[in-house]
């Protein structure tokens, strides 16, 4: 088939129905290295019956779209204005240099309005203080005329008009773009005359019409609608009238509902008279079902059954017929239920069973591994077995303890360069998969809000995973040593997390366990006030080596921003992790304590004036912070929970970036729980993080972003303190969207202008690949202390 424009091969989708489209993705073929074949750009043409075609474009006119630039990667692109059609054609546009090869994946949802049409006068200008205001259907698809006819626009877009129409939801359209509107002196009868076609007859229960209402501005809704119905040639001589209530008190656009009184019907004509000098809509929609035939008379007439005998009950019949069928649809359901429960009573049963033995197996191999002495490198290849001694290469893997209701499959990521003399990979898992689908973007993460997991392939001989487990240490270039326990004085309960406790303690001669490089605060007589991570006693194997891996990467990390492992306790239980932990606490208590001291003291003038260098401290707090993440992210490693809770405070401000925030139940409400157990950072996560799953070194950037603003906020309150947890959410669907309409966190009054639109913004892109890494960061902010 030969298109108009020249363009003679096109990709064609029947989609049987009509369906509301608002979203297309495209990706091309690869084909292993033999091809690299895609559109780069591409036009969308569309049809409700298969005959009348239209060309698609945007809501400023533009019609080709911009398609892919690899082989590889999917383009997802909103459709604004939706398509309401069956027939969809993908044609792209190319100088047939290439092949093209085009993989297409439409979004939306079916079209039960059932509209395929609607015929209305065009839409007037108004013009209000000099100011010129169009009201016309811009994206209408039928003819154009002074009467709009065969086809669908603004009214069925899924688009409502604002409460003042000189502003749109779309950003950057013109002035009462949302609304198509009427002046009452173009219409001498006083009423403006639509008409709505359908597919096939259908039963009308109502129809939904918003109206704007602003009546300081000569805009009322509509005084009075009457509505003719046609299921034939001729319409019918009686209408349904409907007068909606006079409200001379809001000014809000609403939606008015006209019942229909189950009338029949292929086709709709509504008369809607002016109460004012102007009339604006901007949606209107029908509820209505397929309609009853009768065998010999046609569509049914309201009050008139049909498909009867003489003599039949016809309302016993329905009711007979829907009575069957409900209880037909309970006893099913309730056939569900009962397997449900009966498939979830197993699994619980199996599960403790399955502890059971862990535990066993638990004890023996703890046995076996305090016996086990350290064993000598091997120079060849080793790896890690079961118990059976058959290679483990298990996709899955836990991300609670004793729960496997969250699982989902993890992949092999690059190695750190630090391990460059072994073959170990680290694997990632994503409890943001509890929210969405979607995985994480392969990299180690830091953070405590979710267990590393070790995916492991040393130079050290290992033939059981506990033999592993005591080889932890062993394999690593510098033996963490063994802290005595005795010398541990417990002294505050800071928190607790999935793992076990944290504890604040003092450790006395600590001192002697430090390497040289670590410069810790305190003398060095007086015993170390440390932070001590424990591992419940009863945890399981998993658990358990998740426990001592983590202990070996946070072994490896050596920078002045980040805190250090100084020593563990794993001879018996429970098992222990000793790192530093700072006099003055976490950022986030010693900004609120500094603000609480900034407001109680009254300064003079000079003090003010001195009080703006207060400002240059908190931007060296970041500074710091982002040269921590930078050491961070050169491993690629994925933090996952960068926030002030989580960096620790110590003398002239020294920051030291930390993991155990989450534990700490003064930030319980900072995460969201997910289904009673899973929880997250959401007011610090990115929208790939909370929709998709993602976490990568751009979700990191992100989360820098609002700890910069808590920084400067002095931490007055939480990100997003107007929104709900849900309405966190959904704003992240605003950021997928790309609308325009997400919301964004403003900047602190003390908060530089460049700072804020230079570097914060650019750390919420909604594109991932257009933020700021943190070596960039670090440089800007270093910049702005200049």
């Amino acid at each position: 088939m030969s298109e108009p424009d020249g363009l003679k091969e096109f990709l064609q989708v029947d989609l049987r129905s009509l369906h509301f489209i608002t979203l297309v993705g495209t990706q091309g073929r690869h084909a292993d290295g033999m091809g690299n074949e895609f559109a780069q750009r591409y036009r969308i043409k569309y049809s409700r019956d298969g005959s009348n075609w239209v060309g698609w474009h945007d809501r400023k006119g533009r019609q080709v779209i911009e398609g892919n630039r690899n082989a590889y990667d999917v383009v997802l692109k909103d459709l604004e204005p939706p398509i309401i059609a069956r027939f969809v054609r993908f044609m792209p546009v190319t100088d047939h240099s290439m092949i093209v090869c085009m993989r297409v994946e439409l979004y939306g949802c079916e079209w039960l309005d059932g509209l395929m049409s609607y015929s209305i006068p065009d839409g007037h200008q108004m013009i209000y203080r000099g100011l010129d205001v169009y009201f016309n259907d811009s994206v209408y698809d039928g003819a154009l005329a002074e009467r709009l006819t065969k086809g669908l626009g603004q009214l069925t877009d899924g688009t409502w008009g604002l409460d003042d129409f000189l502003h749109s939801h779309i950003y950057g359209m013109w002035p009462g773009y949302d609304f198509v509107g009427w002046s009452n002196k173009s219409f001498p009868k006083g009423y403006v005359e639509m008409i709505f076609e359908f597919d096939h007859i259908r039963n009308f229960t109502s129809m939904k019409v918003h109206c704007n209402n602003m009546f300081s501005r000569g805009v009322r809704m509509f005084r009075q609608a009457g509505c003719y119905f046609r299921s034939g040639s001729d319409w019918e001589p009686e209408p349904v009238t409907f007068r909606p209530a006079v409200d001379r008190v809001s000014q809000s656009a609403r939606f008015v509902t006209v019942p229909l009184g189950d009338r029949t019907a292929s086709a709709i004509k509504c008369r809607f008279h002016f109460s004012d000098v102007w009339m604006l809509f901007s949606e209107v929609a029908f509820q209505s079902g397929s309609a009853v035939y009768n065998n010999s008379r046609g569509p049914r007439k309201p009050g008139h059954p049909t498909n009867t005998l003489p003599g039949d009950d016809p309302t016993h019949k329905m009711d007979d017929s829907n009575t069957r069928i409900l209880i037909g649809c309970l006893v099913a359901i309730i056939a569900i239920l009962l397997t449900i429960i009966v498939i979830i009573l197993w699994r619980q049963v199996w599960q403790k069973m399955l502890e059971k033995a862990s535990r066993r197996m638990l004890d023996d191999e703890l046995t076996a591994r305090l016996a086990v002495q350290t064993q000598p490198f091997s120079s060849h290849h080793s790896s890690l077995t079961s118990e059976g001694g058959s290679t483990s290469n298990s996709t899955y893997e836990r991300i609670f303890p004793l729960c496997a209701d969250y699982q989902e499959p993890s992949r092999l990521i690059r190695k750190l360069p630090e391990f460059a003399q072994s073959t170990e990979h680290l694997e990632l898992s994503s409890i943001g998969k509890a929210l969405a689908a979607g995985g994480a973007d392969g990299a180690p993460h830091y953070a405590e809000a979710d267990i590393i997991s070790l995916q492991e392939s040393s130079d050290c001989i290992s033939n059981s995973i506990a033999a592993v487990s005591m080889n932890l240490f062993a394999c690593t270039d510098s033996f963490m040593r063994e802290f005595p326990r005795h010398k541990l004085t417990f002294n505050e309960k800071l928190g607790e997390g999935q793992f076990g406790e944290v504890h604040l303690c003092e450790a006395e001669g600590m001192q002697d366990f430090l390497d040289d490089d670590l410069d810790v605060e305190g003398n060095t007589e007086s015993p170390l006030l440390v932070a001590v991570k424990t591992l419940r006693e009863d945890a399981n194997k998993n658990a358990r080596n998740d426990f001592l891996k983590e202990i070996r990467i946070m072994s490896r990390l050596r920078d002045p921003n980040i805190v250090r492992l100084l020593a563990v306790c794993v001879d018996t239980d429970p098992l222990c992790m000793i790192t530093e932990y700072m006099e003055n606490g976490d950022l986030n208590q010693f900004l609120c304590s500094l603000r609480r001291k900034e407001a109680a003291e009254d300064k003079t003038e000079q003090e003010k004036e001195e009080g703006k260098g207060m400002v240059s401290k908190l931007i060296g707090m970041a500074v710091q912070i982002a040269s921590g993440m930078k050491y961070l992210s050169s491993l690629n490693f994925v933090h996952r929970d960068l926030a002030t809770r989580n960096c620790l405070v110590g003398k002239n401000f020294t920051i030291k970036i930390a993991d155990f925030g989450m534990s700490r139940n003064l930030y319980r409400g900072d995460y969201y729980r997910i289904q009673g157990r899973a929880v997250l950072p959401i007011r610090w996560m990115s929208w790939e993080s909370i929709l998709l799953g993602k976490f990568t070194m751009a979700s990191d950037v992100w989360a820098f972003g609002v700890t910069l603003w808590e920084i400067l906020t002095l931490c007055k309150e939480q990100p997003y303190p107007q929104l709900s947890d849900e309405q966190v959410i959904e704003n992240t669907g605003e950021f997928f969207r790309d609308q325009g309409k997400q919301v964004y966190l403003p900047k602190p009054p003390c908060c530089p202008d460049t700072v804020y639109n230079d570097l914060m913004l650019s750390c919420w892109r909604r594109n991932a690949k257009q933020r700021p890494g943190f070596q960039e960061i670090h440089a800007q902010l270093m910049e702005s202390l200049a």
